[in-house]
């Protein structure tokens, strides 16, 4: 079965304007593509200068046109908001506190930094020329966080940053002191009560 040279959709319908009626209704990307030749020919009327992009190459560009207008593109830059903690760490190290606030991060988010349980049986006590040290609830638990000190400062470097905490110094639970008011006798202490 031939098709008819009329209804063949590869070629495309020629128009005589002397004969030509009525524009066809045009829909889709035909409809944009004119909507757009009618705003570039009103531009053009009223004098502006018309590009083929968002912004003429004479100007400098996109990247031009965004710093004049204020608008933001697709991927986040400084005037998308921003949140609280990135503005904070940007004024610390702005005002030269980046130290403290790393200092201030291992005490205040302890658990989340080395893990809940480690957190649970230990406690930080103080954070002295890059020496941080921890009370641990046992003499059991102090030994276990000594086998795994290497560990335990890789999760703090990795928190708050290298060079923060350099050392650590893990002291079990303080034995009970026997002295008892004001007047005491030097000696050994209590030789034979622990075996």
């Amino acid at each position: 079965m031939a098709v008819p040279p009329e209804a063949d959709d590869s070629t495309p319908p020629q128009s005589n304007p002397a004969t030509a009626g009525p524009e066809p209704e045009l829909r889709g990307v035909d409809l944009a593509r004119r909507a757009l030749e009618e705003a570039r020919a009103a531009a053009r009327a009223a004098g502006k200068s018309v590009g083929q992009g968002r912004a003429s190459p004479r100007k400098g560009g996109v990247r031009a046109l965004r710093r004049r207008s204020g608008w933001s593109g697709a991927h986040p830059d400084e005037r998308d908001p921003q949140t609280l903690s990135a503005l904070a760490m940007q004024l610390a190290k702005g005002r030269g506190w980046s130290g403290k606030v790393a200092e201030g991060t291992v005490f205040g988010r302890w658990a989340t930094v080395v893990g809940e349980d480690i957190a649970s049986h230990a406690t930080p006590i103080s954070l002295e020329n890059g020496i941080l040290s921890i009370q641990a609830e046992s003499t059991a638990w102090a030994t276990q966080l000594r086998m795994f000190q290497s560990q335990i400062l890789a999760k703090i470097a990795a928190a708050v940053g290298n060079g923060v905490v350099k050392q650590l110094k893990i002291n079990g639970p303080t034995a009970p002191s026997w002295r008892h008011g004001d007047r005491h006798v030097k000696g050994r202490g209590p030789r034979d009560t622990y075996g």
